[in-house]
């Protein structure tokens, strides 16, 4: 188990950036799954982006490719993800997420919230159009 603390959410106009991070604490594994979601008002929690530490695959939903960039630190042990080109419907609190059994996965698995056992309590991105 591993504890997870997301920052950097906030206001922004659209076509603006922002970049989240998730500050991972506790013991981890070589290998291990970290994924950003997010969750609008009256919406089912989405999978934004994944990442496999130790293992090298990155996934990303349809509705952020090229605009959204997940990427690790290892030695300041955080996560973050970068978002340009910011739209209104991207407005959500996001949550990191971590899976420390680290099986092997699909693309559509990674950012699923089944995967994950640890959970951030979530940021909030407001993007105005």
């Amino acid at each position: 188990q591993v504890q997870l603390m997301e920052s950097g959410g906030g206001s922004v106009q659209a076509g603006g950036s922002l970049r989240l991070s998730c500050a991972v604490s506790g013991s981890t594994p070589n290998q291990y799954y970290m994924g950003w979601f997010r969750q609008a008002p009256g919406k089912e929690r989405e999978g934004v982006a994944s990442i496999w530490i130790g293992g090298g695959k990155i996934y990303y939903a349809d509705s952020v490719k090229g605009r959204f960039t997940i990427s690790q630190d290892n030695a300041k042990n955080t996560v973050y993800l970068l978002m340009n080109s910011l739209k209104h419907e991207d407005t959500a609190t996001y949550y990191c997420a971590a899976d420390l059994k680290a099986p092997v996965v699909t693309a559509m698995q990674a950012l699923r919230t089944t995967l994950y056992d640890d959970w951030g309590p979530g940021t909030q991105v407001t993007v105005s159009s």
